[in-house]
């Protein structure tokens, strides 16, 4: 009976991970027409963010003690993990493919183990190694460079500006989650109430940088074309924050609580599967073999990365690091919840 409720509970857990995945993966799929149509990337992002947090707000409520238990977290989540992964990513897709501008953004599990290596001077594994090595490879095949990168080199920086700011989110949140590892008995954040103050956050630093108030407004009661369809602009808009912002954040929370973070890792590598197959569909974005092949050794080595444990730490440089490539508890929770999309 134990056994069988088990199962049933990680089935349940693989369901609803790869539905935050679906639903992550849809989010540049509906914000391109919107931009292409008309409004500014920012405009988008803000659009979004805003829409998610005033959705929030009961949950942000609810867990209000974060604000003067964790506010360096909250800040970091909210800077990092949703103004700055969301307003590079839509800028990058304006430029480039948005398959292409995902799989470049998934370099940043390489680059949380280059900062652990080099930064904290710690060592890493084999593996991790190998998984950095893959990435960048693959990524050399997704963007061409044999053609002297035929994308557009200020998309390819956007995209990798996303990936930084994943960057910055893991480190910062390491070092506010400490006293959550530290053994004296406190619990570790919720990982909703993070993400509602996050959004919160990030909705508030956009407001001043995207200055909404100067956006067309009359653009959201038009449409906008989707590979030669004409799609309402307020139906792609409810789709980015009702589903690729709420519900793929929410879904994702849950699922990491009834899996392990290794294996909601594996299914969170599916978003950008699924963020170019919607993409090849709906918006008629084809890649081409090498592209795809690339995509597939991208993906392969940012899970490795993302994975495989450090090495013991050794001496007084390593003490107080966190335990993993993206390390720690809350990190576990937020990381494959993730800076999305």
């Amino acid at each position: 009976m134990h056994a069988s409720s088990r199962f049933q509970g990680r089935s349940a857990g693989l369901g609803l991970a790869l539905l935050s995945a679906f639903a992550f993966g849809g989010s540049g799929v509906a914000a391109k027409p919107l931009i292409e149509a008309g409004l500014d990337p920012l405009h988008v992002v803000w659009l979004r963010v805003a829409g998610a947090a005033l959705i929030m707000l009961p949950v942000a409520w609810r867990h209000r003690n974060l604000v003067r238990e964790r506010p360096a977290l909250l800040a970091g989540f909210g800077l990092f993990a949703v103004a700055g992964v969301q307003a590079f990513y839509f800028a990058s897709i304006s430029r480039i493919p948005v398959g292409v501008a995902l799989l470049v953004e998934y370099l940043a599990p390489a680059l949380v183990l280059g900062w652990v290596r080099f930064v904290q001077r710690r060592p890493v594994t084999r593996a991790a190694a190998v998984g950095v090595v893959l990435a960048v490879g693959g990524l050399a095949c997704v963007v061409e460079v044999w053609a002297g990168l035929s994308f557009d080199l200020l998309g390819l920086l956007l995209a990798l500006g996303a990936a930084c700011c994943q960057v910055g989110y893991f480190v910062l949140s390491d070092r506010g989650g400490q006293d959550g590892r530290s053994g004296d008995g406190a619990e570790p954040p919720h990982p909703v109430g993070v993400i509602a103050y996050g959004l919160i956050v990030g909705a508030a630093v956009l407001t001043v940088v995207a200055r909404p108030w100067g956006m067309d407004w009359a653009l959201l009661g038009g449409s906008a074309g989707m590979n030669g369809d004409e799609v309402p602009a307020w139906l792609l808009l409810g789709w980015i924050v009702l589903l690729a912002t709420v519900l793929a954040y929410a879904t994702g929370v849950v699922s990491v609580r009834m899996l392990s973070p290794q294996v909601a890792g594996v299914v969170a590598c599916l978003e950008a599967v699924i963020a170019t197959g919607l993409a090849w569909v709906l918006l008629g974005e084809h890649l081409s073999a090498p592209q795809l092949i690339g995509g597939f050794v991208v993906l392969t080595g940012a899970f490795i990365a993302q994975s495989a444990a450090p090495k013991p730490p050794s001496g007084p440089v390593a003490a107080g690091a966190g335990t993993g490539a993206v390390a720690g508890p809350v990190e576990d929770e937020l990381s494959h919840g993730r800076a999305p999309h």
